[in-house]
């Protein structure tokens, strides 16, 4: 599991390529954790090249989701392939954080 950040416009990407597991989810947390303080802007999640996920790194995101939402900082992910995506359907993810296609699709919605 890899995080790197990268700023698209006035938006905050944090790129993950791997496997987020219970072996890594602490470590995935606080390197979502790290990368959002002190930031005001709003914040993308990108899974392009995220394998999988359990049910560990849905509890990370959902404590980074809660921290920007303290912080009134929006916040979505996007890129999901389908087998993720799955996860985010099935535990109901999908209807507190919002999902979308592309980077591009996540910044357009920060701005209408």
């Amino acid at each position: 599991m890899n995080v790197d950040t990268l700023k698209q416009g006035d938006s905050l990407i944090l790129l993950t390529e791997g496997r987020v597991d219970g072996t890594n989810a602490v470590d995935f947390q606080n390197a979502l954790e790290d990368a959002i303080t002190g930031n005001d802007q709003p914040v993308i999640l990108d899974f392009a090249n995220l394998s999988y996920i359990s049910s560990a790194g849905l509890r990370a995101i959902l404590v980074v989701a809660k921290a920007l939402q303290r912080q009134n900082v929006n916040f979505a992910v996007c890129s999901l392939i389908d087998p993720v995506k799955e996860v985010f359907v099935i535990s109901g993810f999908d209807r507190i954080i919002p999902i979308h296609d592309s980077q591009e699709s996540a910044i357009g919605s920060f701005n209408s």
